[in-house]
């Protein structure tokens, strides 16, 4: 293999670039990304950058000596196998001896009336964060749809700036897939930081003019803002391989190894990457989370380098973290996919917890913590690759390694 081509420039892709470099590969490296700006981290998006105590500048991956072609600014619209070859939209083909797709996601959009009106945002991109961030001044008012992990991040962000925030979600919890139980927890935090949140409702449409937007909601109040922030959730950037006859669903299906399931040629890493997980019962499944995406990027560009049969798998649980208020907010595992929630460990005061979230079989396929960094990293060692502890097991394991706790058992359901 003389030339690897990556195509999607954020930490999926340059961790794909770096491993293969790593790994010995001394080939032609070319990254294909569709932003005009080089590799940059996500997650300070709704929180660092936000609050002022992180730059752009700041925000950027470094790239020490990598040696890599990158041709930013460009999207890819389409992947010829045959020819083996990524088609650009504004630009002549790109031919590769083998591809790794990384093209990730993207903020969905909402397209109802008045979705034109400035100051109405979205947030995935460095320069959504930009534009975001000059909307927070004291005392203004910010309406965010959508209360999963970025609206309740951003929320907490502008609150900790002086602006008024409304919530609003169709759901009826924040955080839709840690479940009911700790979703009510995270509720009750918002409200206590001053944020007006609106459950099981809707935005019909916007109106206004200039900066100021009131918001019709499906429960016929309305609500004023001087910004309005969709945090909708993501769309899979797979569009562009529509016509290259690689299994989608709509993300890229994959083996474990990272590999495509209709040709060895083409790997995928990252949030477009549908791979077995062990806890969802085998099943390809898309993780979103910035860990997953690296330790993709990792796997995807070392086992380019190899032949299908000596590539090596992905196996370790997903993880992730959210930071809002005072709170670091960790998890381990497939939280969404448990029935219920049981408070396992907390402190005497109640600020420190770990919760178990637990499937119909009693298994524990996810753990909370909040405020327990050190806790969870035992919970992880739980997780052996493939076999979801029961909820039996874990608390006999609690118990024996009392002594090492450093928080109670709490034992009771949330």
């Amino acid at each position: 293999m003389r030339r690897l081509v990556v195509v999607g420039a954020s930490l999926a892709g340059l961790r794909a670039a770096q491993a293969a470099r790593n790994a010995g590969y001394d080939g032609e490296l070319i990254v294909i990304g569709q932003e005009q700006h080089l590799p940059y981290t996500r997650p300070p998006l709704s929180k660092e950058l936000l609050h002022g105590t992180q730059t752009r500048d700041q925000c950027a991956f470094p790239l020490g000596e990598l040696q890599v072609d990158w041709r930013l600014g460009t999207q890819a619209v389409g992947l010829d196998r045959s020819a083996k070859q990524v088609l650009l939209a504004d630009a002549e083909p790109v031919a590769y001896d083998r591809v790794i797709v990384a093209t990730g996601c993207r903020a969905r959009q909402w397209h109802g009336t008045g979705s034109e009106l400035a100051g109405v945002h979205t947030l995935r991109s460095l320069d959504d964060a930009t534009a975001l961030a000059a909307e927070l001044v004291p005392g203004r008012r910010l309406l965010i749809v959508g209360a999963g992990f970025i609206g309740c991040e951003v929320a907490a962000s502008a609150r900790s700036l002086g602006v008024e925030v409304t919530l609003v979600d169709i759901a009826e919890h924040p955080m839709l897939p840690l479940g009911r139980e700790l979703g009510q927890r995270w509720l009750g935090m918002h409200q206590d930081h001053g944020v007006d949140v609106r459950l099981g409702v809707g935005i019909e449409a916007l109106t206004g003019a200039g900066r100021l937007a009131t918001a019709e909601l499906s429960d016929a109040t309305r609500v004023d803002a001087d910004a309005v922030l969709f945090a909708l959730g993501s769309q899979i950037n797979s569009e562009w391989l529509a016509d290259s006859r690689l299994e989608l669903n709509p993300a890229v299906v994959c083996d474990s190894t990272l590999t495509s399931s209709q040709d060895p040629d083409v790997l995928a890493a990252g949030d477009v990457a549908a791979v077995p997980v062990p806890l969802a019962g085998g099943l390809p499944t898309r993780i979103e989370h910035w860990t997953t995406a690296a330790e993709h990027g990792q796997l995807a560009g070392r086992n380019a380098l190899l032949e299908p049969h000596e590539r090596a798998t992905h196996h370790t649980p997903p993880y992730f973290w959210s930071d809002q208020y005072e709170l670091k907010i960790q998890a381990v595992g497939c939280p969404a996919l448990g029935a219920r929630a049981e408070l396992i460990e907390a402190s005497a005061e109640g600020d420190r917890l770990v919760a178990a979230c637990i499937s119909d079989d009693d298994h524990v396929v996810g753990v909370v913590a909040v405020n327990a960094a050190k806790r969870l990293a035992w919970y992880r060692r739980q997780f052996t690759p493939g076999v979801p502890p029961a909820l039996s097991e874990l608390r006999a394991e609690l118990s024996q390694d009392a002594s090492t706790l450093g928080i109670p058992a709490a034992g009771a359901s949330l």
